[in-house]
């Protein structure tokens, strides 16, 4: 049986912006693009006051690599998205479930 991917990065919103239009931003990406993607299961926004992290998870890594792979050439939806984003902060790191409980 395959295990579950995860798609962990965290990163900082550039100094003015907007979170309300950021977090319709990542919900337009999501809707329009990400859901849609082999694979997908579910992404979660999180926050510790100072970073945001997204945790994206896919049924297998092959699916989670697929949608990586596909994001190198953005679309307007992930142009948008990434426009709040200041990228040098981007930390990210792909992830096996081994265990839930």
């Amino acid at each position: 049986m395959s295990k579950n991917a995860i798609y962990y990065v965290s990163y900082k919103l550039k100094s003015k912006a907007s979170v309300p239009d950021f977090l319709l931003a990542s919900e337009a990406l999501n809707k329009g693009h990400i859901s849609k993607q082999k694979g997908y299961i579910s992404w979660e926004q999180l926050f510790d006051g100072e970073r945001w992290a997204d945790m994206c998870r896919f049924e297998t890594m092959e699916d989670l690599k697929a949608f990586e792979e596909g994001s190198r050439n953005p679309d307007e939806l992930a142009k948008n998205f990434y426009s709040f984003i200041n990228l040098m902060s981007c930390r990210g790191h792909h992830f096996t479930v081994e265990k839930s409980y």
